[in-house]
């Protein structure tokens, strides 16, 4: 399993990604946690990470999740084809709805496990991977925020489970949302949740040789 999450954007250590995807060039990005933003919102921050992937050397694609929704073999295929999947952070649960609903939560512990690409974002796109979304609520992170076009379908609090312990970015940092995440922190401790705390401009890497956090 190859893993490169940032706290914020793709942080000082971007190279690392190279590093991890070892020639791969395709990187399908996925903006959904930004769905709760206005269409013209969305699509200045989309044209952003297209250029911060280019610049790497890649070659992005959007890979919108609503165009999967009940259609899991189908995204199936199209996930597939990439070499990186990287995940925007907005909102945990807006994110975690659209996983759901295209059947990817069910996917992609399946396809990270096989090492079939690197899975790389920031922020929600990172703490959708832990074992539980509890603890993570906000201006942002609103649990019962459901966008238009998505299932009304009940707070969905588990995470995909692809890490043993939850990620609590932007922590100390200067950044709005750092004061929610004291809180979050306050909850993974009281609540003997295992977490690992990311300051702005650090980013936890998993490859063959281990875990290890970066800045």
């Amino acid at each position: 399993m190859r893993l490169y999450l940032s706290s914020v954007g793709l942080g000082p250590r971007r190279t690392e990604v190279s590093r991890l995807l070892r020639g791969g060039e395709r990187a399908g990005v996925i903006l959904n946690a930004y769905d709760f933003r206005t269409p013209e919102r969305r699509a200045e921050s989309l044209k952003f990470e297209m250029k911060e992937l280019s610049d790497l050397g890649l070659e992005p694609e959007e890979v919108d999740l609503r165009n999967w929704f009940g259609d899991p073999a189908g995204l199936e295929d199209t996930l597939r084809r990439f070499d990186l999947l990287y995940v925007r952070g907005g909102s945990v649960f807006v994110l975690r709805r659209a996983l759901a609903a295209s059947g990817a939560d069910r996917l992609l512990p399946g396809l990270l496990a096989e090492d079939a690409f690197v899975y790389s974002g920031y922020s929600a796109g990172i703490c959708v991977l832990g074992p539980t979304l509890r603890g993570i609520e906000g201006h942002i992170d609103d649990p019962s925020f459901v966008p238009d076009g998505y299932p009304d379908t009940p707070t969905p609090w588990d995470g995909l489970g692809v890490l043993p312990y939850a990620i609590a970015p932007h922590y100390r940092s200067d950044h709005p949302e750092s004061a929610e995440i004291e809180r979050s922190v306050t909850y993974f401790i009281d609540h003997h949740i295992p977490f690992v705390a990311l300051r702005d401009g650090e980013s936890i890497v998993v490859d063959d040789t281990g875990t290890r956090v970066v800045s």
